[in-house]
Parts: structure tokens; sequence; C-alpha cells
């Protein structure tokens, strides 16, 4: 059932690309952002992001992937939408070097709003279970500002998936060909988090090289912003909206990233 409140301020559209219809949620003006939601799904603080960002001066995408629009988190919530991931055709959540499935929908969707908004093309910004996906996304030429937010598959039981992408060899190729053309992929997390280890940001980092600027923050014990060893929502959940806070200062640097490449020819 939708929470009404929750996505107050949004227009509810639907989408129809390669057989899949999907509601999207949007909402600003400017250019094009698609905001692709964290487990379990667009809850109060992914919404609220999303909101800020079409604040910014955006339009933002909100494709709805999984979950129940404005339900608010939990531990259950969270436990059973991985589970449905788990088994859904359309996310493969242990695939090393393959991305899941519905990326090719979430290109469509890039590609469509792009052609609606104009511009010298768009931004995306995956979360969680979606944190890999902007770098699949980046085969759309469009495709100008790519964040990865705790990029979390594939799940990483061992230390090969821990390290893993979760792209294809064709996408990896095309998404090194790109960095290294100008597209600067931006990559955050806490550096506690289990989700999404240090090993998959060395891997961005020697596979991508200076195109990957990669903010990873410090959530160790006794960590100076006392941030929980087990901090993981970069932008959402464990965001501290306060000036000179490190998740602040990383919220600042995506729209400091959009600003750059989706505001002028360059």
């Amino acid at each position: 059932m939708l929470n009404t409140e929750t996505l107050e301020g949004f227009e509810s559209r639907s989408f129809e690309a390669l057989g899949t219809e999907r509601t999207v949620f949007r909402r600003g003006t400017g250019p094009g952002v698609v905001v692709m939601t964290e487990a379990p799904g667009i809850t109060p603080e992914v919404a609220g992001f999303a909101r800020r960002v079409a604040d910014e001066g955006y339009s933002v995408a909100l494709p709805l992937l999984f979950g129940v629009p404005g339900k608010p988190i939990s531990g259950g919530y969270v436990a059973s939408t991985i589970l449905r991931a788990c088994v859904s055709r359309e996310f493969h959540v242990l695939a090393s070097h393959r991305s899941s499935p519905i990326t090719d929908w979430l290109r469509a969707l890039a590609r469509d709003l792009h052609a609606e908004v104009g511009g010298p093309g768009v931004g995306a910004i995956g979360m969680c279970l979606t944190g890999n996906f902007a770098l699949a996304l980046m085969m759309e030429p469009c495709l100008l500002a790519p964040v990865l937010s705790q990029p979390s598959l594939p799940f990483g039981i061992t230390a090969e998936r821990r390290a893993a992408l979760h792209v294809s060899p064709e996408e990896l190729a095309n998404a090194k060909r790109r960095s290294a053309e100008g597209v600067t992929v931006l990559g955050l997390r806490f550096t506690g988090d289990p989700m999404c280890r240090a090993e998959r940001f060395e891997t961005l980092r020697r596979e991508l090289g200076e195109g990957f600027e990669g903010i990873e923050i410090d959530s160790s014990p006794g960590n100076p912003h006392d941030l929980p060893g087990m901090a993981h929502s970069v932008v959402t959940t464990d965001l501290v909206d306060k000036t000179g806070h490190p998740t602040l200062a990383a919220l600042d640097r995506v729209f400091s990233l959009f600003d750059e490449r989706l505001r002028s020819a360059g």
C-alpha cells in the first residue's frame, strides 16, 4: 500500500521497456538523475534523499524496484527484501562477473529520462543492492555521473566475491574506457561496512585508476564521529546532517559531481 505522505510531491508514472512495466516516481526539473533504491525499498529515508536531489535542481526518476513505497525500514523488512532478491530472476546477487538483468531496464529508463529532459546527460546513483548498477548503466553514453553508494553485490561470502564488481567483462571494459575519457565514477562506503568491504574499492581503484574517486568514511571503533560500526547507508539512514560531518561532506560531493557533469557540455 502506497504511503502518500512519504512520497508527497512526487508524480507517479508508469514506464515500460523490454516487456517490463514498473512505477517510476518523478520530481523536480533540470538535468536527469536516476535514483536506484537500496534495500528494503523506497523508505522515508530514500524518498527524502530523492527529494533532496530534486530540490538541488534535478529531474529525479525513482523507480520502484522492490518493496512497498513509503514503508519504514525494519530488520525484518530488510531481510525479507533481500530474500526475495535472492530468488528473483532480475537480481543475480552472487554474480561476480555479470550484472543483474534489471540493469537492462534501468538503462532504458536512463535513455528515456535524458530524451525527455535533455541536457548533456544524466546521473545515476545506486545504493546497497543497486550500488554497482551505475557501472552497468555506463553502457549508455548519456550516463555521465555514476555514483556507487555502499555497493553490496555480489554478496561477499568469499574473498573473490568481496572484491568483485557485479558487472560483465564488456561492461567493465566500457567503464574503464569511459573513465579514461573523463567520466568520474564516485564510490561511497563506511570502513566497517560488512556488506561493502575495502576489497571492492581496491578493485575499482585498480581497474579504473584515476577515474575512480572513493570516499571511505571511518566507522572503526572509537572513530571521531561516533559512527556505529555497522553503519551502511551513507546518504540515507546513516547520514548525519551536520556541517563538518563526513557523511554530509560525501553527500555534498555527490551534488558537486552532478553539477560538474550535468550542468555543462564538458
